[in-house]
């Protein structure tokens, strides 16, 4: 299972650079699954205005705007 999930959506340009700058500091690609809010209508309610949004295996949450030193600090604080 993924230790943390991105939420996201196709097209958006700050989702990928929040790839990006997680990609760079987690061990395995497979600890972060890649979720589209468009996929299903209670992601799209709650996430459409704050993505991109990474969220722990243990619910919680940063939101953008984020750096790699606070992308570090929360994947640091949620292992």
């Amino acid at each position: 299972m993924a230790k943390w999930i991105l939420y996201h959506t196709d097209g958006c340009h700050l989702c990928e650079q929040a790839e990006q700058i997680i990609m760079a500091l987690i061990d395995n690609r497979s600890e972060l699954l890649s979720v589209d809010i468009m996929s299903d209508e209670q992601l799209i309610a709650e996430y459409q205005i704050s993505i991109p949004v990474l969220k722990s295996e243990h619910g919680e949450q940063l939101f953008w705007p984020f750096t790699s030193h606070s992308v570090r600090e929360f994947l640091a604080q949620t292992e």
